[in-house]
């Protein structure tokens, strides 16, 4: 049999918002004989498949919370990226925990005098899919383009790769503020309507 040295498979997994990529090297018949062979690498998702992921996680009836929702698990995680941005940050972030009659979790600050973007940063941490947005000032203070000139690398950096080892997916602010189209009654709460609304606002 010939022997096929490198096959690659790329699978979209709209739950964990990556796409996995997997090389498998050796004949096809060892892809499940032996899964020591695999070696995987992962890639931010684009545009599309944000978009994608954004209404998979759309619900018609639930508003605040998906399906299955474990607060304790959410609520052990939120810590956890508190304390790891205060070290990051050599600061005491400001931390809503007392959320209520929302879809998100609740909020982090950092403080305008420890960022090098000359303002505070604000992460709200979604209650649906490890969905996370990261803004300079408050929500919707900046548009996209100022966003790009006065948001440093130096914040954007650490702030990073603290939500990406605890698993949340970060999802422009910019994006959330298209009209909301999907398919629950949000429409009820709120007028216009935005994705923000649906996944990081106040019910």
């Amino acid at each position: 049999m010939r022997r096929n040295t490198v096959v690659s498979v790329a699978e979209h997994l709209a739950r964990s918002g990556r796409w996995s990529i997997t090389l498998y090297v050796g004949d096809m018949t060892d892809w499940t004989a032996d899964p020591t062979n695999a070696e995987t690498m992962t890639m931010p998702l684009d545009d599309q498949h944000i978009w994608a992921l954004l209404r998979d996680l759309d619900d018609a009836d639930r508003m605040e919370f998906p399906p299955i929702y474990d607060h304790a698990a959410t609520r052990a995680r939120f810590d956890q990226l508190a304390e790891r941005l205060d070290r990051r940050f050599r600061c005491t972030c400001s931390v809503d925990r007392g959320v209520q009659d929302a879809n998100h979790h609740g909020t982090i600050v950092i403080p305008a005098s420890t960022t090098a973007s000359g303002d505070h940063i604000t992460i709200t941490v979604s209650n649906y899919g490890n969905l996370v947005a990261v803004t300079l000032g408050n929500p919707g203070s900046y548009d996209e383009e100022e966003e790009n000139i006065l948001f440093e690398t130096a914040d954007r950096r650490p702030i990073n790769d603290e939500l990406e080892a605890l698993g949340y997916i970060t999802i422009s602010e910019h994006l959330l503020w298209a009209d909301y189209d999907g398919v629950s009654n949000l429409g009820t709460y709120f007028e216009p309507r935005t994705w923000w609304n649906r996944f990081f606002d106040y019910i």
